[in-house]
């Protein structure tokens, strides 16, 4: 509740604040890969709702060098295998809002979003409420994708399940 209702930053890209802070529950971040990062969403649709960011400053997909397009999919691959093994969604949407007209809230540095749905996830509270109800706080989501993130995934390779 304290952090919906303290004063909001808009001075920058809050993407770029967040690269400048030790990676933690301050700034969300899970992992650093050598061109994109890992970050949780703030303001997430639902709980386990990830970002793939490039660490360029960039408004669009295609201003990005084909190293970072690739690894952001990679990102985003790995980022279903953990969301997976600790929520067991039923589906996934994933996507970018590139532009004012898309619905992008933050117009100048894109950024990928990977967010697991179960059926009725979208309830009265969401649909005329206008208000998302999550059922664990965002630092609970950040330890426990970051444990699993730690667990599964070393040295940019994902590592193999155990049987």
């Amino acid at each position: 509740m304290e952090y919906i209702q303290s004063e909001k930053e808009k001075d920058g890209c809050v993407f770029c604040r967040a690269l400048e802070v030790e990676d933690g529950i301050e700034n969300l971040i899970v992992y650093r890969g050598k061109y994109t990062f890992v970050i949780l969403n703030r303001f997430p649709y639902t709980s386990g709702h990830l970002m793939v960011v490039p660490l360029t400053h960039k408004a669009s997909l295609e201003e990005l060098n084909k190293a970072t397009q690739d690894e952001m999919m990679q990102l985003a691959n790995w980022c279903l295998h953990i969301l997976k093994a600790l929520y067991r969604p039923q589906g996934f949407n994933l996507g970018m809002n590139i532009g004012e007209a898309a619905g992008a809230g933050i117009l100048e540095h894109v950024h990928m979003h990977i967010v697991p749905r179960w059926v009725g996830d979208t309830n009265f509270m969401s649909t005329l409420g206008r208000t998302r109800v999550l059922p664990e706080s965002l630092e609970d989501t950040y330890i426990k994708i970051k444990n699993e993130w730690d667990k599964t995934v070393q040295h940019g390779q994902r590592k193999k399940p155990r049987r």
